[in-house]
């Protein structure tokens, strides 16, 4: 090789490849949007930081270390954004949302953290406001954090609390134009108001299952199981069609406030019917990857659907397309339903439930993993990958068997499958993930909220392999963070990214405790949650290609922070805002 040969290979060659990979290697076209003085971390190893962003149409133009470069791109209709040095990163992706109970928590009666009269007025009142004269509020869940408090980390549930007890006098003043049947978290008890005692004909007319007071009048108690109950839940009207749509409305809200760019819902086809609708109307504003339940495979597949396609069009699309398809191995930590090898410490004898089960196919037996085997078949020939639901170690280590016969027997790479949840692991299991090529949905908020009774019901042993996501990942799984938003009837979750961040890096309370975490071995670094949240999100979706870091090429979805994360204290993540979401190019939301 020439000595001219060489400067140019050794000197100018790398340079050009490095001012292609940036986008900025000569003058381009404006640019419709183009971020400068930003702190952005881009999710790629090769460039892993940068300075200014350039957005064209609905897509990334360029990712330029310095804001001169970025500046060859303004034009005359280029917006520009001085970012102030705030953080910048890829469109956190929630990989676990069930969205069409979200907008209900929010629009409707959210009673988990009542355990009192006043509290149950303020919320009652407040659900009245928003609703037209006439609709029903329902659910409510009171009492789900009496015993333990929100924020608790389980050291002051030694002294048992005894229920509290509402009486539909405390609210009927207030909703004389409003049925209300409040649920307890349980499902055990519910409270049922004067208007809707009416409603069902019992307001002179007694059935067994209502609570009677002393003063000879029905206290609004009403017993499940029983004919009382019954009779209730029989005259319950549905929502309105306007009043669903308004929940989904403050739901998608909520998501761009929080900086979520995509989701992965747990699909509900009403619900899939309001997102197509908002759709339309150009008010959807994040994108949506839709799980339909296991047993849909053969349904999906003859009309003619697939991963990937849109629910009406049938067409590819980036926004609102079918994605995996949920099963159900066992029950969740909160009802003791989760499956384990050896029973819970605090209720002998009880193992977990097996809840293998689909919502559409009533001949599903209990513990029939051959009928899962060959739904999961009938999905794979359709063209969807299972995501199924495991939560104790037995629920885990079951699921992890089958996802292993599946492809020793049928030969197939299990890319894109996924054991959701992932809650409590044996130390055995821990490489299965990564052998198998099985992602980790994981939800790390569940370690700020579950620590309260994770000891109390499987022991110290066995929380060593609860949420452990630090043996995963050193066992070389992937990981997926989703929120499990808005919680179970146990538990309430937080969607906003910043709580889950937190508690996979401190693995604490939101209170703070306890000092050093709960099991601190298994913390992760704050680059290893944004990674959860973002490309590794993409690629369990098949679309890390195309989102998921922030490169030139790639779709334009973005959520900026008001400050590093990776650089402040592990406790002040939780003072973190998000200042604005870009979805495919567009600025959705925009702190004031």
């Amino acid at each position: 090789m020439g000595k001219n040969l060489r400067f140019i290979y050794f000197f100018i060659l790398p340079g050009l490849i490095l001012l292609n990979f940036s986008g900025c290697a000569k003058k381009p076209e404006p640019a419709s949007l183009v971020l400068l003085n930003g702190d952005i971390y881009t999710v790629n190893p090769v460039f892993p930081e940068a300075k200014a962003l350039v957005i064209t149409g609905n897509k990334i133009a360029a990712v330029c270390k310095s804001d001169r470069e970025a500046k060859k791109y303004i034009g005359k209709k280029t917006r520009v954004i001085d970012l102030g040095r705030k953080f910048v990163l890829p469109g956190i992706i929630d990989g676990h949302v069930h969205f069409s109970a979200a907008g209900g928590m929010i629009n409707g009666a959210n009673l988990m953290t009542v355990s009192d009269e006043a509290g149950l007025r303020k919320e009652i009142q407040r659900v009245v406001n928003l609703l037209d004269d006439g609709e029903w509020i329902t659910d409510g869940l009171w009492g789900a954090y009496e015993q333990w408090a929100l924020g608790d980390s389980g050291q002051s549930a030694k002294e048992k609390k005894t229920a509290w007890r509402p009486d539909r006098k405390m609210i009927d003043d207030i909703t004389p134009n409003h049925p209300c049947f409040l649920c307890r978290f349980d499902h055990k008890e519910w409270l049922a108001n004067t208007a809707v005692l009416k409603e069902a004909g019992l307001d002179k007319q007694r059935l067994p299952g209502m609570e009677i007071g002393t003063d000879g009048q029905a206290t609004g108690v009403i017993f499940r199981p029983s004919p009382a109950f019954d009779k209730l839940a029989k005259a319950r009207k549905p929502k309105s069609e306007m009043r669903l749509l308004d929940e989904s409305r403050a739901g998608l809200q909520a998501l761009r406030e929080a900086g979520i760019t995509e989701i992965h819902d747990i699909e509900r086809p009403d619900q899939t019917k309001r997102f197509i609708e908002l759709e339309a109307n150009g008010e959807l504003t994040c994108r949506v990857w839709l799980r339909p339940d296991l047993s849909r495979g053969a349904e999906l597949k003859a009309q003619g659907f697939t991963m990937g396609l849109h629910p009406k069009t049938k067409e590819k699309s980036s926004w609102l397309r079918y994605g995996a398809l949920k099963g159900y191995i066992d029950g969740i930590m909160g009802d003791h339903g989760a499956l384990f090898f050896e029973p819970y410490d605090d209720q002998p004898g009880n193992y977990g439930h097996w809840r293998v089960h689909t919502s559409n196919d009533p001949d599903f037996k209990v513990g029939d993993m051959e009928k899962m085997y060959k739904l999961i078949k009938i999905g794979l020939e359709a063209g969807f990958v299972p995501n199924v639901h495991a939560i104790g170690d037995r629920g885990v280590a079951e699921m992890l068997d089958l996802f292993e016969r599946l492809k020793r027997e049928l030969g197939i790479d299990l890319k894109g499958f996924r054991v959701i949840h992932a809650q409590v692991v044996r130390p055995q299991d821990f490489p299965r993930f990564k052998a198998l090529n099985v992602i980790a949905e994981v939800n790390p908020y569940h370690i700020s909220d579950d620590m309260r009774w994770m000891e109390e019901r499987i022991g110290r042993q066995r929380c060593k392999g609860a949420y452990a996501f630090k043996s995963l990942l050193e066992n070389g799984a992937r990981l997926s963070f989703g929120s499990d938003w808005p919680g179970t009837s146990a538990a309430l979750y937080h969607m906003h990214p910043k709580y889950l961040i937190y508690a996979a890096v401190t693995r604490k309370t939101l209170k703070g405790t306890p000092e050093g975490g709960w099991f601190p071995e298994q913390k992760i670094s704050v680059e290893e949650a944004i990674k959860a949240y973002t490309i590794n999100n993409a690629y369990a979706a098949f679309e890390d290609n195309v989102r998921g870091s922030l490169e030139a090429g790639k779709l334009a979805d973005i959520t900026i922070f008001d400050r590093n994360l990776i650089k402040i204290a592990p406790e002040d993540i939780l003072n973190a805002e998000v200042t604005h979401t870009i979805v495919d190019g567009k600025i959705v939301f925009q702190r004031k």
